[in-house]
């Protein structure tokens, strides 16, 4: 169960002000609770290849979004386990998916505060 987010400071997508992009951003946001479990799952059962592969999806979909801090903490994650060799330092791993489970919850919050 996800904690609640009232108390979290929320974020809002740059194109949340686009009617275009209402039904986009639902979508979008609306799987963030999965990519959340799928993170943490993946990290637990240091499943550090699949860990990648969804942070680097992140990274694209989230800038596409209008979520930029949400691409770079993806793209720091990623860069956590592509650069740390064949055995990436697991605090900076379990660090860096903590840091973008955050924000995922922030964009949640913001984007059902909206």
């Amino acid at each position: 169960m996800e904690p609640p987010t009232r108390h979290i400071n929320p974020l809002r997508s740059d194109l949340a002000d686009d009617p275009d992009m209402v039904e986009l951003l639902d979508f979008f946001v609306g799987e963030l609770g999965e990519r959340i479990a799928s993170l943490q799952s993946h990290l637990n059962e240091q499943r550090l290849g699949d860990l990648r592969t969804l942070a680097h999806q992140l990274k694209g979909a989230a800038g596409g979004y209008g979520y930029p801090d949400l691409s770079r903490i993806a793209g720091t994650l990623e860069a956590s386990i592509t650069e740390g060799g064949p055995e990436p330092d697991p605090a900076t791993v379990k660090h860096a998916v903590d840091a973008l489970v955050d924000v995922c919850r922030r964009a949640i919050a913001g984007h059902h505060a909206a």
